[in-house]
């Protein structure tokens, strides 16, 4: 007969508000009772819970998708929990096997430790310093002998192991699973023994080695964390996860034109999706706005921008999003469009035909493609005074000195 489940742990109102807000965009808690109890005992006892979340250095560039996670820590962090930001530099040179329908490359210890100077340099653009410890995993796994590993490896067998979805696939279809791959979860898992954390987030993705985590530390004699999974943040084309890789990604390091400018890109439905994920706004204010759109009170474009803001602030400050907003309105506003204080200056030769200035001054990949954006009427010839004329000649010859925009966003000075 199987055991009752455990009774509803009620919370103080101040604390049911901080698991709500928690658990904001969460997919996944388990156990959710047992989460809302390790809240409860925190505020009495008046200690800090321990709150983990890692992140292999496998590229140099943390983008939105990151910062979900990143966002949820902070959350931790304004409750007054510890965090721990853990750089994994040990597991990167393994490679997390997860999703993945065949073996990873293998990344050098050098091009893991300089992504890893990085992520140290990028997460305080969300994070307060004063309550992040960051923590190297390399400093507990540098340091197990054989037996210890061959200890760690005992604790789990080849049928769990398999009962990870892509290992299972990969079985199946007769595609190799080497032996290191079998160590990620195991030493991922080891990370919450080695830091005796309370809670660890990570993505849906990763439900399997978060849970090789709780496992593990039950197996050690430690109280056992619980599991928070975010959704993977789908990227700017609205299909597939964000990823550099994919190109449908925002990096927390772009220029704060490129980063509202995206925002800006992106579809109503994303928008809701991004502030429920990404926003510091209460709940209630985002409730509030979902009404507003739906009810057609506020216009969707001025939510985007709310958001487009809010979000290049905080990798910035408030006086350059603030510039920012300013000068999308205007390239992106006929009726006020300016011209930008700050653009690239490109010397060209007096003569040349304009197609072939487009293509080298970067504002088109190939001459071909700049004679497409002519004849579709996209590039313009700016006066000082904000004053356009389209430009239809793509073989005209370019003999004087004048500002050049192509499509909405994209200007350059010619220099002779």
């Amino acid at each position: 007969m199987a055991a009752p489940a455990p009774a509803h742990i009620e919370l103080p109102a101040e604390l049911e508000s901080q698991f709500q807000e928690l658990t904001r965009g969460i997919e996944e808690v388990l156990p959710v009772n047992e989460f809302r109890k390790k809240l409860l005992d925190s505020y009495t006892k008046k200690v800090p819970l321990r709150v983990k979340a890692g992140f292999d250095p496998t590229a140099p560039d943390l983008h939105l998708g990151h910062a979900v996670l990143i966002q949820k820590l902070r959350q931790f962090q304004n409750f007054g929990h510890h965090v721990l930001f853990l750089i994994g530099d040990y597991t990167a040179m393994i490679g997390d096997p997860t999703g993945k329908s065949e073996t990873r490359k293998v990344l050098s210890r050098e091009e893991v430790e300089k992504n890893a100077l990085t992520y140290k340099e990028q997460v305080f653009k969300i994070l307060d310093p004063q309550k992040t410890e960051i923590v190297f995993n390399s400093a507990w796994l540098d340091t197990l002998k054989l037996e210890d590993m061959l200890h760690l490896t005992g604790k789990y067998t080849v049928a769990r192991m398999l009962e990870r979805d892509d290992f299972s696939k990969r079985y199946a279809a007769g595609q190799p699973i080497s032996l290191v791959e079998f160590m990620y979860p195991l030493m991922q898992g080891y990370d919450s023994v080695a830091l005796k954390s309370d809670i660890e987030l990570g993505g849906t993705d990763q439900k399997f080695n978060l849970l090789v985590g709780r496992d593990l530390q039950g197996q050690y004699n430690q109280a056992q964390q619980c599991v928070m999974m975010t959704p993977l943040l789908v990227g700017l084309d609205g299909v597939k996860k964000m990823s550099k890789s994919l190109g449908n990604y925002i990096g927390i390091q772009e220029a704060p034109a490129d980063v509202y400018g995206k925002l800006m890109s992106i579809s109503d439905e994303l928008m809701l999706n991004y502030y429920t994920l990404l926003s510091n706004r209460s709940i209630e204010d985002i409730a509030r706005i979902k009404t507003g759109l739906a009810d057609g009170s506020l216009h969707p474009k001025q939510a985007k921008a709310d958001l487009a803001r809010e979000i290049t602030a905080r990798f910035t400050s408030d006086s350059i999003a603030a510039a920012t907003a300013d000068e999308w309105n205007k390239v992106h506003n006929p009726k006020e469009r300016g011209v930008p204080q700050d653009m690239p200056e490109f010397r060209y030769s007096k003569g040349s035909q304009l197609t072939q200035i487009i293509k080298d001054a970067g504002l088109a990949p190939s001459n071909s493609e700049a004679r497409r954006m002519v004849e579709q009427k996209s590039i313009y010839r700016v006066e000082a005074d904000g004053s356009e004329m389209v430009l239809t000649d793509f073989k005209m010859p370019v003999s004087e000195d004048f500002i050049l925009r192509a499509g909405k966003r994209k200007f350059v000075k010619l220099v002779s």
